[in-house]
């Protein structure tokens, strides 16, 4: 049976997964500058329309992903994954299976030297009036707590408009990958125009 959530914590009791490195800042009073990364079009291919990606075999990372990861790791930024999955609440797979995929991409992951600091996830569906379901901002908002993160000086990486719109609900800037793109190259651009320091923007 699945279990009842309140709209106000939907996500945060059972429906939040954080995996890996859950290192502290130097000074855990200091904020802290993230990229929010959604997961399926981001880091891994999707799954067909009407389909999820049920299980670590249907998981399989898109080109320049792990490196985006990489690269964030190593100029110091938090890598938050925050993601919607739907499939939990249509019984079309669990939160066991969802937070399988999440291992077996974080031992991917340090195949390379990086990691991801924390997985964020919603089971419900559209009719669960949460608060975690992007668009609502819910994910990042709780991670952002979780992490001490300085909203304003993060971003997030996402792939359609629920992830744009959810950013602005929580402060974020947004930036969305172009359909020939991929998060390294994304990362690549956006990172280098931050230390451009004739880019105003």
């Amino acid at each position: 049976m699945r279990a009842t959530f309140r709209p106000a914590l939907a996500g945060y009791d059972r429906g939040v997964r954080k995996v890996g490195r859950l290192s502290a800042s130097s000074d855990p009073r200091s904020p802290r500058r993230a990229v929010f990364l959604d997961r399926d079009g981001v880091l891994n291919h999707r799954a067909p329309p009407g389909d999820y990606v049920k299980s670590v075999a249907e998981f399989a990372w898109l080109t320049g992903a792990r490196e985006g990861v990489r690269r964030l790791n190593d100029e110091g930024w938090l890598a938050l994954v925050v993601t919607n999955q739907r499939g939990i609440a249509r019984g079309l797979m669990t939160s066991s299976d969802v937070e399988a995929i999440h291992d077996k991409a974080q031992r991917e992951l340090r195949e390379i030297g990086a990691h991801v600091d924390a997985f964020y996830y919603c089971p419900h569906g559209d009719d669960d009036r949460c608060a975690c379901r992007k668009p609502q901002p819910g994910l990042i908002l709780r991670a952002a707590q979780d992490w001490k993160v300085d909203l304003a000086a993060s971003f997030l990486v996402g792939d359609d408009d629920r992830d744009v719109e959810a950013a602005r609900r929580a402060g974020v800037r947004a930036v969305k990958i172009p359909s020939d793109g991929n998060l390294r190259d994304t990362l690549t651009k956006l990172l280098s125009a931050r230390e451009d320091p004739t880019n105003d923007g």
